[in-house]
């Protein structure tokens, strides 16, 4: 058959991490058939070590590609429907340390929920599998096929526990309207597909390049734009597309909450990179209608951030209060966007989201992590007051959510500070000082809210009857590993900023060299 498709060596090396990640999901499922059910401790080791072993392997196959590169900035393979570039390395990265640090929050949450099954670890490696397709995707048929595959497993996960009403209906929520913002999206991808008569972003791009001189196609380029950029903005829960997130947050499993926070908000990122910006080397399919997406996303930007702080302002549930504090970090990344992209002069926007996610993924799931601690015996754990006294009954865990509280609050020496500068310097270097001074406004708001959970932790006195918190070794090296990310990187930001500068293929400004030395 001198037609067929044949597999080269590039594309095999290409999809080794995400083949990799299937084959140890289809592995977990398998060990947990042939376990016998009396045999509890192996279920609940044997099948967070194994999907911990494909994170793994995983990563390693993501090294042998950063290596392989070399000083070349991309590579296409698949029938070029994949492109891994820096970019995608770098999420690549991102998505593997996050579901690594989620599985250790998971193996005694599980155990107290009754729900040690297999099918949990096999989901969250199968959404991750979505998540690479999404970053590495030069095809809007791979993005799409990658957008629902991370999406319908995470919807699984947040309906995971089935005993749980709220599981259910937060899952039911989340599937409904995850849903009709994917029929959206992809209508919009066939907009642009009937109007380049391609599927390959590439030529996609040329062909926008072409079409917004002629004011003939503008009608049909706006609503191609909107309902593209209407998919895209539910995937990172901005305003108005976030009703989602609080329901989903409060009622999906803790330590999938933690997950769902940053590593399915970063794949929506990275979608939204690739769609709207492209990369340093390459045109983003989007990038030539920015005078039709800017103003919609200044005022998303500006929505996401007013409603997200004033409704974290009143929450009791902390699930929620992280929730809307999410939705409000999204806003502030939105700025990012407006201030400038990678193929202009001042790529400091591009860079502030890509060290905001980094940052963000180790203090978000730090934070999680203390919640998901305080689940146990017949205590839920995600009430405020659920934290009151926590330093009496765990002092260790509440020092650390203090570290981490005010690193989501932006307060410097901590990780949290980084993100933000970047934003705030981008939005002063392009002039945009309304903007500026606005995210400064609301980054007060977020503290106070944050400093709330600091004040029941620390000055309020526990329950009657609540004696020391029992932590699993698990969870204590997965919030050491977060706790030690965020302090670390605030202290010493150096060589993730080279990190985010390798991915974007760009310098360091010499203003950024001058504060981190």
């Amino acid at each position: 058959m001198g037609g067929a498709f044949q597999l080269s060596s590039t594309d095999y090396l290409l999809a080794l991490p995400i083949t990799l990640l299937a084959l140890f999901a289809l592995g977990i499922l398998l060990i947990d058939l042939i376990i016998p059910p009396e045999q509890k401790w192996a279920k609940r080791y044997l099948n967070a070590i194994t999907a911990f072993g494909g994170v793994i392997f995983s990563a390693k196959a993501v090294y042998n590609i950063q290596q392989w590169l070399g000083p070349a900035p991309y590579s296409r393979g698949l029938m070029n429907t994949m492109l891994v570039d820096h970019v995608a390395i770098y999420f690549f990265y991102l998505f593997l340390a996050a579901t690594a640090i989620s599985i250790l929050m998971s193996v005694a949450y599980l155990e107290i929920e009754h729900e040690n099954h297999g099918e949990y670890y096999a989901l969250m490696l199968l959404s991750v599998v979505g998540m690479m397709c999404m970053a590495a995707g030069y095809d809007i048929v791979l993005i799409f096929i990658g957008l629902e595959l991370m999406a319908i497993s995470t919807y699984v996960l947040v309906g995971f526990l089935r005993r749980d009403r709220r599981s259910n209906e937060a899952a039911l929520k989340y599937f409904l309207l995850g849903a009709f913002s994917s029929g959206i999206f992809a209508y919009g991808l066939s907009l642009l597909y009937g109007l380049s008569g391609s599927t390959n972003l590439g030529i996609i791009g040329n062909a926008m390049s072409g079409l917004v001189r002629y004011p003939a196609y503008k009608p049909i380029l706006v609503i191609a734009v909107l309902t593209t950029l209407t998919g895209l903005l539910f995937k990172i829960a901005a305003v108005p597309f976030h009703q989602w997130a609080p329901d989903a947050y409060e009622g999906a499993p803790t330590s999938v909450t933690g997950f769902m926070s940053v590593a399915v908000k970063a794949a929506g990122w990275a979608m939204l990179l690739r769609l709207l910006i492209g990369s340093p080397f390459l045109l983003g399919v989007l990038l030539p209608l920015r005078p039709i997406w800017l103003p919609v996303l200044v005022f998303v930007s500006i929505a996401t951030m007013t409603g997200a702080n004033l409704a974290a302002l009143t929450q009791t549930n902390t699930k929620r209060l992280l929730a809307y504090s999410s939705i409000a970090h999204v806003g502030y990344m939105l700025l990012g966007l407006i201030a400038g992209d990678a193929q202009q002069l001042n790529p400091d926007g591009i860079k502030g989201i890509l060290i905001y996610l980094l940052v963000y993924t180790f203090m978000n799931l730090g934070a999680f992590g203390v919640i998901t601690s305080l689940r146990h015996k017949k205590v839920i754990g995600d009430e405020l007051d659920d934290l009151n006294g926590l330093y009496s009954r765990a002092p260790v865990e509440a020092v650390l959510m203090l570290v981490f509280m005010l690193s989501l609050a932006g307060i410097p020496p901590l990780a949290g500070f980084y993100g933000k500068y970047f934003i705030f310097l981008s939005l002063i270097e392009t002039g945009h000082y309304a903007l500026a001074a606005l995210g400064v406004l609301y980054s007060v708001f977020g503290l106070y809210y944050y400093l709330k959970i600091a004040n029941a932790m620390f000055m309020r006195q526990p329950e009657a009857g609540e004696g020391r918190l029992p932590v699993s070794y698990a969870m204590r090296t997965a919030l050491g590993v977060t706790a030690f990310a965020t302090i670390f990187i605030g202290v010493l930001p150096n060589r993730f900023i080279e990190l985010v500068n390798w991915a974007l293929g760009i310098a360091q400004s010499p203003a950024v060299a001058k504060l981190t030395h």
